[in-house]
């Protein structure tokens, strides 16, 4: 039987593709026996409407450039996805579907990124997927302003999410929305799911928000769909929606959580556990379902789907042509676009690095890291970002560069406002879309706003980089509510991130250099407020950054009776406790440690050259000691803070919380002995 198109079908059809999606819902998760049926079973004609009619998609090249974006916020929904994309026609067959929250299934318990086809970035903590929604916004908007020329427009699409009433409770909706309206991005859309109902209960125990009201503060159009099964409210809706190119909008969409579900339809059961094998028939038979067997899949409700999506799926080709028409037209646009998709950075950044000398590199680590920025800025034109309102103490501006704007779309230097935490989430998705490697810069200790988002960049091998300046008590005066102290340890405990805490101007020039290759993963540059010393081993921090520690000093031909472990300021600290130790006959070898992770990654031989079997170690950081107990072992020390700071000149803060070389000298002479 052929296939009807979206527009042609019979009511019918229709219903049974929709019904299709929710039936595959509520069989997987009664199979894997978790999950969340409800709102998969809401929100399935949406998800319909969605792919089958408006989306630009295309099932056999998902990572196209020029897609449409889906995110969906309501990653417990994850069902409604996976249901989707595998009657769309994405590589997700009908057995992984099966295999529903299963090990090693291509359809985990929430969405991930890289894990399943079409599946565009990792949700589950609500409201993140808001402001990765946001920055794919933002990353379409620059690369449109930066290589769109006339008659060649080569970035042209939107990004849609769905969110919940968890969603916007979530305070990092508050943060994306109110920057989204802010920049006017026009090609946003996002449904929000009312369906009154969270897993206690009904909205109404926790939250009167006016959500209409509060996103038309921020700047957005608001709409409405009276019902989600009115198919058509919705074309009307997202019509409207992409005809105001001044403002995102926000579709408020009234669903019944379980909808058909005799038993369960609108309450708090629906929402996280499984319908049951009597609901699930009576909820089957409500819907007029044909069969009774689980992930039974009509041939009709599949045809219907895989005809809409290669319709869907024209757009793709007249991409194609309208891509090689502009590289005849534009072949050195062309070429840098597709550089920039493809995340190869331009040869001439090796030669682009700064170099330091002792004038110049006697600065703050944070100092110098804006020199870098500003070095490479014109090679690396895909460095796109800035800070969370603390530009002039982050230094991330690059100069002479617009601000990235509501009316200037090419602009490259960003400004979060007080936002860590939809500052994190929103480079998530900038790096995610692609074309752009996003940075951020805050202090150090409000690292713990953004650290959900950072904890998913982790998660999901993004491409971000954080930069944290102000990273200990030598801060100084501003006191224990800005000055770091378990900062270091925590972001050190975050999987798959590269924590780098560079020691002197070429060591940040270093860790960039470290930052920009790592595409795996986000970095973390963390930097200091105060001046370094700057110590001329550009050749040897280049070779040594790279592997975490490096021998910085040694025991002036004497084998070591100590080595002695730092990184950042504390590096400086180390090599005048050498010093001291020296004229006390006890030899002592320096190791500038500015990644513990990449020195963990190194061959034991290199391990074991730096830091020799038997030679007792002492650390020193100004921060929690947690992070160097696997460097020193039983045999040696460590000197950290495990209080709060206070508020004082750095000096002072640095000699009452025993920082200084007396203190690392004390510690070395007791191990050796």
């Amino acid at each position: 039987m052929s296939a009807a198109s979206p527009a042609s079908a019979s009511p019918e059809t229709v219903r049974l593709a929709i019904d299709t999606v929710r039936t595959l819902a509520m069989d997987a998760v009664q199979a894997a026996e978790s999950g969340h049926p409800g709102t998969p079973m809401a929100l399935a004609p949406l998800a319909y409407a969605l792919y089958a009619k408006h989306l630009r998609h295309d099932p056999t090249a998902p990572d196209w450039a020029d897609r449409d974006r889906f995110v969906l916020s309501v990653g417990h929904a994850s069902m409604l996805l996976y249901g989707t994309l595998h009657l769309a026609g994405y590589d997700l067959p009908l057995e992984e579907i099966k295999n529903f929250r299963q090990w090693e299934s291509l359809t985990p318990g929430h969405p991930e990124v890289h894990h399943t086809k079409g599946v565009e970035t990792t949700t589950g903590p609500l409201g993140q997927g808001i402001a990765n929604a946001v920055g794919f916004a933002i990353a379409e908007t620059h690369l449109a302003a930066t290589f769109n020329r006339p008659g060649h427009t080569i970035v042209d699409h939107y990004t849609y999410f769905v969110a919940g009433d968890g969603c916007l409770m979530e305070g990092i909706s508050h943060e994306a929305a109110s920057y989204a309206g802010n920049l006017q991005l026009g090609k946003l859309i996002g449904f929000f799911d009312d369906n009154g109902i969270t897993i206690d209960g009904s909205t109404a125990l926790t939250c009167s928000d006016d959500a209409a009201k509060r996103f038309e503060a921020y700047g957005w159009q608001v709409l409405h769909v009276a019902d989600v099964n009115d198919l058509a409210a919705i074309d009307t809706a997202i019509a409207a929606a992409k005809a105001d190119t001044q403002r995102p909008s926000l579709i408020i969409t009234k669903t019944h959580i379980g909808f058909g579900s005799p038993n369960r339809q609108d309450t708090a059961k629906a929402h996280g556990e499984p319908l049951g094998k009597d609901e699930i028939a009576l909820t089957k038979q409500a819907y007029g379902w044909p069969s009774s067997e689980p992930f039974f899949v009509p041939q009709d409700a599949l045809a219907h789907w895989r005809h809409a999506t290669a319709q869907r799926a024209q757009a793709h080709t007249e991409w194609k042509s309208t891509w090689a028409a502009y590289q005849a037209a534009h072949p050195e646009l062309a070429a840098e676009f597709a550089r920039r998709m493809s995340g190869t950075l331009a040869p001439q950044l090796e030669q682009a690095f700064p170099a330091f000398d002792a004038k110049s590199g006697n600065v703050a680590s944070r100092a110098a890291s804006g020199v870098v920025i500003n070095a490479i800025a014109n090679v690396v034109p895909e460095l796109f970002g800035g800070s969370a309102d603390l530009t002039g103490s982050n230094l991330t501006n690059v100069k002479g560069a617009h601000p990235f704007s509501a009316a200037q779309r090419d602009g490259r230097n960003m400004h979060f406002g007080i936002r860590e935490h939809a500052m994190g989430a929103i480079m998530n998705g900038m790096g995610l879309h692609g074309g752009v490697i996003p940075y951020g810069g805050t202090f150090l200790v409000f690292s713990d706003y953004m650290r959900p988002a950072i904890r998913l960049a982790g998660l999901m091998g993004v491409q971000a980089i954080y930069v944290f300046t102000h990273d200990s008590i030598g801060l100084g005066e501003d006191g224990p509510t800005h000055q770091p102290i378990e900062h270091l340890a925590a972001l050190r405990c975050i999987p798959n991130l590269l924590v780098l805490r560079p020691a002197d101007a070429d060591e940040v020039s270093e860790a960039w250099r470290v930052a920009l290759h790592h595409k795996s993963g986000p970095s973390a540059i963390v930097l200091t407020r105060q001046k370094l010393p700057y110590f001329g081993e550009a050749e040897r921090a280049k070779s040594g950054v790279k592997q975490g520690a490096y021998i910085v000093a040694d025991a002036a031909g004497h084998v070591p009776n100590v080595v002695l472990l730092a990184s950042g300021s504390e590096v400086e600290v180390a090599l005048t406790a050498r010093e001291q130790l020296s004229g006390h006959g006890i030899h002592a070898r320096v190791v500038s440690c500015p990644s513990l992770e990449l020195f963990a990654q190194q061959p034991i031989e290199y391990r074991n050259h730096v830091l020799p079997a038997g030679v007792p170690c002492v650390a020193v950081e100004a921060a929690h000691p947690v992070s160097w107990y696997r460097w020193v072992g039983d045999t040696g020390a460590i000197v950290g803070i495990d209080t709060f700071g206070a508020s004082a000149p750095a000096p002072v803060l640095f000699e009452k919380f025993g920082i200084t070389a007396e203190k690392v000298a004390a510690a070395a002479k007791s191990v050796v002995r």
